[in-house]
């Protein structure tokens, strides 16, 4: 049996079972659909009552890991999730409000002044910044300009040491430091997580290392959207699927 075969045959996630569980959930592409614009993501009733109840029967072991920013993240969760690990790591809010920050990289600024030079060329290019800390250059407006784009931030990357992160029609360029698996780590060391099992749900290759870290720690994966290759034991077939089964704990 071929390896495509293998994850096209990833079993959906069982039923949660919230009183041994701590849960790590990615948000664009898990819990919200993704957009063409980042800031198009906005606030959902239906989304934010979910996290407050799973928050309560979880007793506090729910955190959102996200490669946006703190500010984004409380922006679009209307504040109702206390752990939260942003900038794929880089900023991590524990759930008694201790912030933890990695300081910026020297040359972040000179990245986000090559974005910007590149985007230049086309409207549909859009260049976040996320809090000094990262630097995305988003073309899913642009899908033309997609070789170029990788071929702009492979070479910034190399000129400055940034980590180059690789997103769904999206190329980032952070400081380096603690990534998914890394928040996952951290928050499994300390209460209300510790002693848990850790499922960590997420979409892209951003979310790999959360689940190789929520396995090592005896937890598992859960990969939402199309099959492909993956870390994750267990598949949901996009945003409303993986909803839907939150839900059903909740």
């Amino acid at each position: 049996m071929s390896i495509h075969e293998l994850i096209i045959q990833l079993p959906a996630p069982k039923p949660l079972r919230l009183s041994e569980t701590a849960l790590f959930l990615d948000l664009d592409g898990t819990l919200a659909s993704i957009a063409a614009r980042p800031q198009d993501v906005r606030p959902d009733p239906r989304r934010t009552s979910l996290l407050e109840r799973l928050a309560k029967k979880l007793d506090g072991r729910l955190a959102v890991v996200s490669g946006r920013t703190l500010t984004d993240i409380d922006r679009i969760l209307e504040g109702c999730v206390a752990a939260v690990a942003a900038v794929h790591g880089l900023v991590r809010r524990g759930p008694d409000g201790r912030l933890y920050e990695t300081a910026p990289h020297p040359d972040l600024a000179r990245a986000a002044e090559g974005f910007r030079a590149f985007a230049a060329r086309d409207s549909g290019l859009i260049v976040e910044e996320k809090g000094g800390l990262s630097v995305a250059l988003h073309f899913r407006l642009a899908k033309g300009q997609a070789e170029a784009a990788r071929a702009c931030a492979h070479q910034i990357a190399a000129d400055t040491g940034l980590t180059l992160q690789d997103g769904d029609m999206v190329e980032e360029l952070r400081t380096p430091g603690a990534s998914k698996g890394d928040s996952v780590r951290a928050f499994m060391a300390h209460p209300p997580f510790a002693g848990a099992r850790p499922v960590f749900v997420g979409d892209d290759a951003t979310d790999e290392d959360g689940f190789e870290a929520a396995q090592a720690l005896g937890g598992y994966g859960v990969v939402v959207g199309a099959a492909r290759e993956t870390a994750a034991g267990f598949r949901l077939s996009g945003v409303e699927a993986a909803l839907a089964w939150l839900e059903a704990a909740s």
